[in-house]
Parts: structure tokens; C-alpha cells; sequence
């Protein structure tokens, strides 16, 4: 084992990086391994299996929103209508109008 008192810190951030990727490999090694045994254990009762990889995250195609109201009294102030209603809107509502009276159409 090795003393960490006597390793300066960037000995120790290297060691720690290292055994990172050394834990990663093993585990992308050993997963392979289950998943090979799947198949075959699958393959002996003439069932195919499909495997799909749980460590990739599906990508979030997230777009700007279109302004749904503005703001009668300053027309750059808008909302979405997504969220909490900008400080405008809510003076608006408790006034008594109806939001519906400032959509974009």
C-alpha cells in the first residue's frame, strides 16, 4: 500500500485520476463480460437478446419557447406562460383581468 503522507497533492490528484480510469475499465470490462454470458445463456434456449446501453443519456433537444403575453404597458416584456408569472402578470391578474386579454395572436 502506498504512504499518501509522503505523495505531494499532485501526486495524489494523479493517483486518484488513475484509479479512476483503471475502476471505469474494469467495470466496462466485467459489463461486457455479464452481457456476452447473457446472450449466451439467452442463445441456448434460442431466445435473442438486446441489450441496450444504460450509460448513455438520451439528448435533450430543448428549444427557446415563443412568447404566449405581453405586457400592455411595455411591449419588450413578455412570458411564455412556462414558470412562475413575471411580476407584471401577477399585478395584472390580481387587478382582476383575465390573462387571456394579453396573448400574442
Amino acid at each position: 500500500m502506498t504512504d499518501f503522507n509522503n505523495l505531494s497533492e499532485t501526486e495524489i490528484q494523479a493517483l486518484i485520476e488513475n484509479a479512476g480510469k483503471a475502476l471505469k475499465e474494469r467495470q466496462s470490462s466485467k459489463r461486457k463480460e455479464v452481457i456476452a454470458q447473457i446472450k449466451d445463456l439467452a442463445a441456448s434456449i434460442g431466445v435473442t437478446v438486446d441489450i441496450h446501453d444504460g450509460d448513455k443519456k438520451a439528448e435533450r433537444k430543448a428549444g427557446k419557447v415563443a412568447a404566449r403575453y405581453r405586457n400592455p404597458a411595455d411591449a419588450t416584456q413578455t412570458w411564455t406562460g412556462r414558470g412562475l408569472a413575471p411580476k407584471w402578470m401577477q399585478e395584472l391578474l390580481a387587478a382582476g383581468r383575465d390573462k387571456s386579454e394579453f396573448e400574442i395572436k
